[in-house]
């Protein structure tokens, strides 16, 4: 695989998750990172700038989350985050696709929307 380009990755995936329907990435000058808002709730926050060690950092079930810091060198428990619910991915990893990262990021998505009240996701649906 070709070497990744950090920066590249960065505004990529910025741009994938402000696409993710009410979600919005915003750079949160409180924490100085990027992060990736669903309805006031978190589900991925990531560095802003390109370092060899820049990482995004998602949402994950247990199981899933162990299984991949397994696999993959690049994957470790969630920085600064409950290491049990959230992994850190390099950016600069060559072992996963931006496709790979894309489905984590939709995943981490997926787990945070499910757990938003009953009355938001309505709303969601309705278009409000």
């Amino acid at each position: 695989m070709a070497k990744v380009s950090v920066k590249s990755r960065i505004e990529h995936f910025q741009d994938f998750g402000n696409h993710l329907p009410h979600a919005k990435v915003y750079y949160r000058e409180d924490w100085e990172t990027l992060y990736f808002d669903l309805a006031g709730k978190m589900f991925g926050v990531m560095s802003p700038h390109a370092t060899d060690d820049t990482a995004i950092t998602l949402k994950g079930r247990p199981e899933a989350n162990a299984a991949l810091c397994e696999m993959y060198r690049d994957i470790s428990a969630g920085y600064h985050m409950n290491k049990k619910y959230w992994i850190s991915i390099k950016l600069s990893t060559n072992e996963l696709s931006d496709q790979e990262i894309e489905k984590m990021i939709e995943n981490s998505y997926s787990l945070v929307f499910g757990n938003l009240p009953l009355s938001v996701r309505k709303s969601f649906a309705r278009g409000d």
